[in-house]
């Protein structure tokens, strides 16, 4: 299963649900380890360190940060993407298909799993 980690935008409700889900899970919260507003440049650099595949709500800058680092060629364990308009349960569901499915190797430089996984 994917090592896993969260940035601060990420509500604590989904966090406590994958939790509850799946209590093996190796998963981080990036406010539990780096300074409040730390911008996302740093907490890509930090779950890449981690080889940790991170897990936001921010479509609008994480994404292009995210693209920004696989350009430049640095490590890049992947990204999950999360809408916000979906359920927080079917996006638990869909976090740990995601974590359970795929391999470090196949997420690695992907960038991004836009969720809903299925419509």
């Amino acid at each position: 299963m994917l090592r896993l980690a969260s940035d601060a935008d990420v509500h604590g409700d989904l966090i406590r649900g994958l939790r509850l889900r799946e209590p093996n899970l190796d998963l981080v919260r990036s406010e539990d380890v780096l300074p409040e507003g730390t911008p996302d440049p740093q907490v890509l650099s930090w779950a890449a360190g981690e080889n940790r595949v991170l897990i936001s709500h921010d479509r609008n800058t994480m994404t292009g940060f995210a693209f920004e680092r696989v350009a430049a060629d640095l490590h890049c364990p992947g990204v999950i993407i999360a809408t916000l308009t979906q359920s927080i349960g079917d996006t638990i569901d869909d976090i740990l298909f995601t974590a359970e499915v795929l391999s470090e190797e196949e997420m690695r430089n992907r960038i991004l799993v836009f969720l809903p996984v299925r419509e």
